[in-house]
């Protein structure tokens, strides 16, 4: 285990552990939450839901696994306090940690493939119920927001494991501290976290802004507020977060593409917008969500200055982009005659 936390420590990483490579604790209650819809246009989910459960069905003769934390906060004293220029989630604000870390997981595939291993590593990417064997490793437990807790960093870090045929001293699984507090579900801006431990994504902030495609429903319009890509909401109340230190990855700080005015982004032609976020987050979304989210966020919080960059955008070649353009026109023009 030293071994482990060395390499982990020189690789970036604030926490390991090893669970044994058993079938996912809330494998059931993963199917039905598939069964429910819960996973909303997000169909990759739905694709062979066993092999998420069991890391076996990915690496046969898997014994282990190990989960990796990687802590991402930044504090918010680098930003401007602006509301005009629109939130993005703070995992999103740097460089796109799915480029970031499989390089750090190249180190532990070449330690443990030196001991006879066979490995395979994952970052949010692959079909494996992360924080589960997070929770069986010791190092997080089971958030109610569903989001994995630890008492040192709170809310505010990645996750990444390594499945590995190599048969490794397993950690004492971590129990929950959440206790009575609530807190995450009571602050959700749409009630997204339906029953403590389950978030419908048909509700949730960070899935209408980053991963559905097209046209955003009128009644999600205004609970965006201000958002442009994802929701911290539920990660910003938690008590926990109250401990958290800031991150010794510098790639995690604030680029200047995420400190810009709501309006100047509606300026971003296709080439403009690929260019302004090579390497983030946010190019998931595509010129088309991420303008959309900013007509959106404008229309809720924006003012008579914006109306002009709103305008040009109605001749936008992208429909969906114009239909919410306009709709923050009229947003705009009804706040303040």
């Amino acid at each position: 285990m030293r071994e482990l936390e060395r390499i982990a420590t020189t690789a970036g990483f604030d926490a390991v552990g090893v669970a044994p490579a058993v079938g996912a604790p809330h494998g059931e209650a993963f199917h039905a939450w598939l069964s429910e819809g819960c996973h909303a246009s997000m169909g990759w989910l739905a694709r062979d839901p066993e092999r998420r459960c069991d890391p076996k069905r990915i690496l046969p003769g898997a014994r282990s696994v190990i989960a990796l934390a990687m802590n991402y906060f930044v504090p918010d004293s680098d930003l401007p306090g602006d509301g005009a220029r629109g939130r993005i989630a703070r995992y999103a604000r740097g460089r796109d940690y799915h480029n970031l870390i499989p390089k750090r997981l190249k180190r532990f595939d070449l330690a443990l493939q030196s001991e006879g291993g066979q490995q395979r590593c994952f970052v949010d990417s692959g079909p494996l119920l992360e924080r589960d064997f997070a929770v069986l490793a010791g190092i997080a437990w089971h958030g109610k927001s569903t989001l994995a807790l630890h008492p040192r960093l709170g809310t505010w870090f990645l996750l990444a494991a390594v499945i590995t045929t190599l048969e490794l001293e397993a950690g004492t699984p971590m129990a929950a501290h959440c206790g009575k507090c609530t807190r995450c579900i009571a602050a959700c801006p749409t009630g997204a976290i339906v029953a403590p431990h389950k978030v419908d994504a048909r509700r949730c902030l960070s899935y209408w802004t980053i991963e559905h495609k097209g046209a955003l429903p009128e009644w999600i319009r205004p609970l965006l507020g201000d958002r442009i890509f994802g929701c911290d909401t539920c990660l910003d109340v938690c008590p926990w977060n109250r401990f958290a230190e800031a991150s010794r990855e510098a790639s995690f700080f604030a680029r200047p593409a995420s400190q810009w005015l709501l309006r100047d982004y509606l300026a971003l032609g296709e080439a403009e917008f690929r260019a302004l976020f090579e390497g983030s987050p946010i190019r998931r979304a595509g010129r088309q969500g991420f303008l959309r989210n900013v007509c959106t966020a404008l229309g809720n919080v924006g003012d008579s200055a914006d109306l002009a960059a709103l305008e040009k955008c109605r001749s936008d070649a992208d429909p969906v982009v114009v239909e919410h353009a306009g709709w923050a026109i009229t947003q705009i023009r009804v706040r303040t005659p």
